[in-house]
C-alpha cells in the first residue's frame, strides 16, 4: 500500500514538473516572439527623394496703375481715359496684339477735407484710379517692353501703389508630375537601399508614403520643401516635388 502511494506521488510530482517546463518554454517562446514583432516595428526607415525641373515661363501677366485726383469728377475722368490711351499706345508700339490688352479695374474714391475740429472745409477730393493689364505668351517682348516702361512716365502716367508689375507662370506643370514622381520615388529607393546597405539590412516593403506638393519657385532662389508658389517676378523658375516614403527594413 505504501508503495503505491509514493509510486502514485513520484508519477504526480513527474507531471507537475512537465507541466511547470511548458509553461516556462511557452512563455518564453511568446516573449521572444512579442520582443521579435517589437524590434520588427522599429526595423524601418524614412527617407525623401526630390525631382527638380528647370523651366521658362510661358506666361506673363503685367498690370498697370494710374490714377488721378482732381475736384470734378469729369476732369478726373478724363485725366484717367487719357493715361490709358497712353498705356495702350506703350504696349501696342511693344509689339502687343490688341487682344491681349484689356481693361482690368476701374475705381473712384471721395475725400472730405476737414479743419481740427472735423468741419468740412474747401471742396471733395476724388481720386480715379485704373488698371490696364497685358496677358500674352510672349515672354522675350515682355522682358523688352519692361525694361522701357520709364516711358510710360513720359507720357503722363501717374502710377499708383505697385505701379507697374509683372507675374510670370509656368502653365506646364501637369505634363511634367508623372516624370518628376517617378525620378522622386526612385531617389527615394536609392537612398533606401544606401541606408540598408550600411546597416546590414534590407529593404522591404513601403509601410506609408507621401507625395508632397509641386512648387514653382525662381530658378535661382533657395530650396523650400515647403515652398508653394505658381511662379514670380523672373520668367525663369524651377519646378520640384519631395516624395516622403517610409521603407521596412528587413
Amino acid at each position: 500500500m505504501i508503495q503505491k502511494l509514493q509510486d502514485s506521488r513520484a508519477v504526480l510530482l513527474g507531471a507537475v514538473a512537465i507541466f511547470a517546463l511548458g509553461l516556462t518554454t511557452s512563455g518564453y517562446a511568446l516573449g521572444d516572439g512579442l520582443r521579435r514583432s517589437k524590434m520588427a516595428e522599429h526595423r524601418n526607415v524614412t527617407v525623401r527623394g526630390v525631382s527638380e525641373r528647370n523651366v521658362t515661363a510661358d506666361l506673363a501677366t503685367w498690370s498697370v496703375n494710374f490714377s488721378h485726383q482732381g475736384t470734378e469728377l469729369a476732369s478726373a475722368q478724363q485725366a484717367v481715359d487719357q493715361q490709358a490711351r497712353a498705356v495702350r499706345a506703350f504696349f501696342l508700339r511693344s509689339g502687343f496684339r490688341p487682344d491681349e490688352i484689356e481693361d482690368y479695374n476701374v475705381s473712384m474714391s471721395r475725400e472730405q477735407p476737414t479743419d481740427r475740429e472735423g468741419n468740412p472745409v474747401g471742396p471733395q477730393k476724388l481720386t480715379v484710379t485704373r488698371s490696364i493689364q497685358l496677358r500674352t505668351n510672349s515672354i522675350p517682348k515682355v522682358r523688352a517692353a519692361y525694361g522701357r516702361q520709364a516711358e510710360l512716365l513720359r507720357d503722363g502716367v501717374e502710377l499708383v501703389g505697385s505701379g507697374s508689375n509683372v507675374s510670370y507662370t509656368f502653365t506646364g506643370l501637369n505634363k511634367l508630375k508623372p516624370e518628376m514622381i517617378a525620378e522622386a520615388n526612385k531617389n527615394a529607393r536609392e537612398s533606401a537601399e544606401q541606408f540598408a546597405h550600411d546597416s546590414g539590412a534590407r529593404v522591404g516593403k513601403i509601410k506609408t508614403a507621401s507625395q508632397g506638393y509641386f512648387s514653382v519657385g525662381a530658378r535661382d532662389g533657395e530650396d523650400c520643401d515647403d515652398c508653394g508658389s505658381s511662379g514670380g517676378s523672373s520668367p525663369f523658375q524651377k519646378v520640384r516635388v519631395v516624395t516622403t516614403i517610409d521603407y521596412d527594413l528587413g
